[in-house]
């Protein structure tokens, strides 16, 4: 098995995916770390200094500003009122939500990029991992080896699980390598407060901790593999079922972008939290941010994700070790 699997990272590095992959995530960064730095100086500007709790109290009056307005709907109007409560919190617990330094950056930059940016590079390693055999013409001689298919399918997959691990971890570092040169590179031990719920469209803080901010990377970061992990699966299996590379990307593409868009207005359709792109955002259940769907939780989206990512795997070995090769 280890030398399939080396095999397969063999034709991966080969492909060059990875480099390209960590390209494009080291431009967004720099891309990200000027947007901060210009958005820090502007409000220093605007408010004349850089005490964190004057820039706090100016966000809380204008997030009541914003929630005077008699155009807000519903749920935009209920997801600003628990954000001043959260705001309310940090203020009154004199604990600054956004310390300064690269690890802060890190810690923001991975929990926007969870439910998109990482899983569509993951789904791009992962949609041609089958279907590329085809379009190259070697996949007949590939299960004419003397080894069992399912065995065959496996190394890819693991190297898969590889491949999304580097992702996670190459963004994470990128993340904190580039922006550091800007913000520093402390904050490691900056106390974060996790343990915020939503019941009934109410903050729940009977539950909040403090934590230090690298224990709270490391859980968004945990949450951001899971994620990738069962998009890739989901890629995987629409490689194995379909021949075409691009038809396979285009139709995960399709339920990505939907997902994100549909997090945004399904609260009245029970029935989506099933979806497995309504539940990807899991890092907002760290930073209590109201769910998609009243009663969604942490461990109902994990489930969710988890049947899905069943599901797609025993398709996948199914359909791969039965069907014709022609």
């Amino acid at each position: 098995m280890d030398k399939l699997v080396q095999n397969e990272m063999l034709k991966l590095l080969a492909r060059k995916r990875l480099v390209i992959i960590g390209i494009i995530i080291g431009v967004l960064v720099l891309l990200f770390t000027y947007a901060q730095y210009k958005q820090s100086e502007s409000q220093r500007e605007k408010l004349g200094t850089k005490d964190w709790r004057t820039a706090l109290q100016q966000q809380i009056v204008d997030t009541q500003n914003r929630l005077s307005s008699s155009r807000l709907s519903d749920d935009w109007r209920k997801q600003l009122q628990i954000s001043l409560k959260q705001e309310q919190y940090y203020l009154d617990h004199d604990i600054n939500p956004t310390e300064p330094g690269a690890v802060s950056f890190t810690r923001m930059f991975i929990e926007n990029a969870s439910d998109l940016f990482i899983p569509l590079l993951v789904m791009i390693i992962a949609s041609d991992m089958v279907s590329s055999e085809h379009s190259l013409g070697s996949i007949k001689l590939l299960l004419t080896r003397p080894v069992k298919r399912w065995r065959i399918l496996l190394s890819k997959y693991i190297t898969l699980l590889l491949s999304a691990s580097v992702i996670v971890a190459m963004a994470a570092l990128l993340a904190y390598v580039l922006s550091g040169i800007v913000f520093s590179y402390a904050g490691w031990n900056a106390p974060v407060i996790t343990g915020f719920s939503v019941k009934a469209g109410n903050l729940d803080t009977s539950h909040v901790r403090l934590i230090s901010q690298w224990k709270f990377l490391l859980m968004d970061m945990g949450l951001v593999w899971f994620v990738a992990v069962v998009v890739g699966t989901l890629s995987f299996m629409l490689s194995v079922l379909i021949r075409s590379t691009a038809a396979g990307m285009g139709v995960m593409l399709a339920a990505l972008i939907s997902g994100a868009i549909l997090s945004n207005m399904v609260s009245s359709w029970q029935s989506a939290k099933y979806l497995f792109m309504v539940n990807m955002k899991l890092t907002n259940y760290l930073n209590g941010v109201s769910p998609p769907i009243n009663g969604m939780t942490l461990l109902s989206s994990m489930a969710v994700l988890l049947i899905w990512w069943a599901i797609a795997l025993i398709v996948s070995f199914t359909v791969f070790t039965r069907k014709d090769v022609y």
